[in-house]
């Protein structure tokens, strides 16, 4: 994107603090206020909308300790078209650096009859009164034409340029119900500039809120019409599906700037550190597969997409992880993974494997992914770190199945696989553990001891696989091995089979472990 001229600039107004936090549930303390506060306008947001003064004694705290620390963004005071909001409101901005006065009435007729209960006429007194009541405390006004985008042109004109001759320097044609088609709401902006003799004396700012999913297009396309204002939170974050989400508008602006020929003033790096400062302090989780700043943003599984991000992260990607603070790309392990991707992530966790060891781990990935919801590092690690050399074992669980609980007696049925040829048995013993150890030494006789038996969980959660270490110690001679699954007896039967495995074959050289199974 060439650089853009000053006409190009787009004002970011951040109403997370307002706005989304009139979301169910999302009220914020003064101290996580601050916080998100000091963010926005270290991340480059022009103008904070820090809350609705009248709404409550800590709404007028909260604005008041804003406008007094910000020092570069604008900092902004909602307040409905009665003088009581704006007068408050003008108290609460007063100590800010750049204050301003945001008031806002009805304008659609469904509103004008059921909400207001006013005229048409009336409305356009109200906005002339209460526009110049706000401009003679600060010299910044914004105006809004609350549900514009359901409002009559002709009238939406009269309103704006009445607010306009009042002294409003931003106009705000909010689509407050999230109604609007991207089409719509930019022909709307540009009726009214086009219609209204003195818009070119205020800036024309867009508000959408997200009901039809619309929210993000809509922004954009109001630009197009000629706003240079977008009215945004993060996460978006608001009323009923929120509003339009500034990591999106702020991404789209600058990752096709060869469309959309805008600029911004956020630091981008810094988006993902703001999702997930105010997912935290509303208690508002971020989902997963949300843009830009969704945990499965820059998170990859499938096999075809993993192999082309491998040869080329611009085969799947846009953006690159980095331009919105995230440190790197994830190729995820899951039952949709290939093998070009697992060999990748296996390298990453320094591991090499020879070809026969890699199917086998590879095999055992794509079983474990089957059966629990997420792969994790820990994972693969458990699979492959003490049993690299397990694809040689000659001797490998085919099924096992346990009877236990409170009514004994405890029992395991346990096939073996050695070479090819399956043997079963079924063995009994002082609780499920026990009993799967003694079937294994009733096909495979030993004198081995059990010198440990370990267990612990890989990672968190109830699906998580369970890590078994065994030690088998024979004539002075000890092994341990690992196995993990997320079957607490499926993983202690493999760890003991590797085990004995390791014994076998250093007290065996060259036996066939045939000879070595009860008849």
């Amino acid at each position: 994107m060439s650089a853009a001229t000053e006409k190009d600039r787009v004002i970011i107004f951040d109403t997370t603090l307002r706005d989304g936090e009139q979301s169910p549930g999302a009220s914020m303390t003064l101290e996580e206020k601050l916080e998100v506060a000091d963010l926005l306008d270290a991340m480059g947001v022009d103008i904070i909308e820090a809350g609705f003064p009248i709404a409550s004694n800590g709404d007028f705290e909260a604005v008041t300790e804003i406008a007094k620390r910000i020092k570069r963004a604008t900092v902004a005071g909602l307040a409905r078209a009665i003088n009581a909001d704006i007068d408050r409101a003008g108290e609460a901005v007063r100590f800010a650096a750049k204050p301003r006065i945001h008031t806002f009435v009805s304008t659609s007729p469904i509103h004008l009859e059921f909400q207001m209960k006013k005229s048409e006429a009336e409305v356009l007194d109200i906005i002339t009164a209460t526009v110049t009541r706000a401009r003679n405390l600060v010299s910044d006004i914004e105006w809004s034409a609350m549900d514009a985008t359901r409002t009559p042109i002709d009238y939406l004109c009269r309103c704006v340029d009445a607010a306009i001759k009042a002294g409003a320097t931003t106009i705000n044609l909010p689509d407050t119900v999230g109604y609007a088609t991207p089409d719509e709401y930019r022909d709307m902006f540009i009726q009214v500039r086009e219609r209204v003799a003195n818009s070119d004396k205020a800036i024309f700012s867009a508000h959408c809120h997200d009901d039809l999913g619309l929210a993000a297009a809509n922004s954009l396309a109001a630009l197009e019409g000629g706003a240079r204002q977008i009215e945004c939170t993060i996460n978006g974050l608001g009323e009923r599906a929120g509003n339009a989400a500034l990591e999106e508008v702020v991404m789209a602006i600058k990752t096709r700037g060869d469309k959309l020929r805008y600029a911004t003033g956020i630091e981008s790096t810094m988006l993902t550190r703001a999702s997930k400062l105010v997912a935290a302090v509303t208690s508002f989780p971020v989902q997963y597969n949300k843009a830009i700043v969704g945990r499965n943003a820059f998170a990859h599984e499938s096999g075809i997409h993993q192999d082309g991000m491998l040869k080329n992260q611009q085969t799947y990607e846009i953006m690159t992880p980095a331009s919105v603070g995230v440190s790197k790309t994830s190729l995820v392990m899951g039952k949709h993974s290939g093998r070009a991707a697992f060999r990748d992530k296996l390298r990453e966790l320094g591991y090499e494997l020879g070809e026969n060891a890699f199917e086998e781990a590879f095999n055992r990935m794509k079983d474990l992914a089957d059966r629990k919801k997420h792969v994790y590092d820990e994972d693969i690690e458990a699979l492959v770190g003490d049993e690299v050399g397990s694809g040689q074992d000659r001797i490998k669980v085919e099924s096992l199945t346990v009877i236990c609980g409170t009514q004994g007696p405890q029992l395991a049925t346990l096939t073996l696989d050695v070479e090819g040829t399956h043997k079963t048995v079924q063995a009994s013993g002082n609780g499920p553990v026990d009993a799967c150890f003694n079937a294994i030494k009733a096909l495979v006789p030993n004198e081995a001891q059990l010198e440990l038996y370990q267990v612990h969980a890989v990672t968190e959660g109830t699906d998580a696989q369970a890590e078994v270490s065994v030690r088998l110690g024979e004539n002075g001679r000890s092994v341990t091995a690992k196995a993990a699954d997320p079957d607490t007896l499926v993983a202690s039967t493999r760890a003991y089979l590797a085990a004995l495995n390791k014994l076998m074959v250093k007290r065996n050289k060259g036996v066939n472990p045939q000879t070595l199974m009860a008849g």
